[in-house]
């Protein structure tokens, strides 16, 4: 039996890192150091963002724009670069909406991680391999089908397992300061009537 090539559990590792961990990460930093202030002006943005991360993700995996993204020169860059920066976008819009309105942030959380979960049930769960002329191109000539079904659904099961601990992390982050604020005031209202 052959081994498991690998091709596509590192795709997706690498955009899980970029899009999960370090697009959050360098958002928040980047707030922080820079004391950003909310402004609900940029907040307005969440449903583009949203949209346009969502798109860029699943255009991306569609089968053709995966092996042109492995045969042209450049593309593969682009790709890794135009989802950092769609999740970038996302980010900062999700944490501008945290503070504006955080409902809208929570939905947004909930769309995207459903469908970057629902992208891992079909790689999952696919019959077949889907992506065998993008592994064609980037491996060689004679990989064995039935290798890249398998290394397609470790692939879906990396991203079932990995992507929404980062969308529920995130949400349970802002209902919780979300559930806090709502506390305070409570707290002062019933303070100001016993006065």
């Amino acid at each position: 039996m052959e081994e498991p090539t690998g091709f596509l559990v590192q795709h997706m590792a690498a955009h899980i890192a970029v899009m999960n961990i370090a697009a959050p990460f360098l958002v928040i930093l980047t707030r922080w150091v820079a004391a950003v202030r909310s402004n609900p002006a940029r907040a307005r943005w969440i449903g583009p963002a949203t949209v346009i991360q969502i798109a860029l993700l699943w255009g991306w995996h569609l089968p053709a724009p995966l092996a042109f993204a492995y045969t042209v020169p450049g593309a593969l860059a682009l790709m890794h670069v135009s989802l950092f920066a769609a999740a970038l976008w996302f980010w900062w819009t999700v944490l501008e909406e945290a503070e504006a309105a955080r409902r809208r942030a929570l939905g947004a959380l909930l769309v995207t991680g459903k469908l970057f979960c629902l992208l891992g049930v079909l790689l999952t769960f696919a019959p077949r391999a889907l992506f065998a002329r993008a592994a064609e191109l980037c491996l060689g000539t004679g990989t064995a089908v039935g290798t890249l079904l398998q290394d397609q659904q470790l692939a879906g099961l990396l991203m079932l397992a990995a992507c929404p601990l980062t969308y529920v992390l995130a949400g349970v982050v802002i209902a919780a300061r979300w559930l806090g604020d709502i506390e305070r005031r409570r707290a002062s209202l019933v303070a100001d009537s016993s006065v």
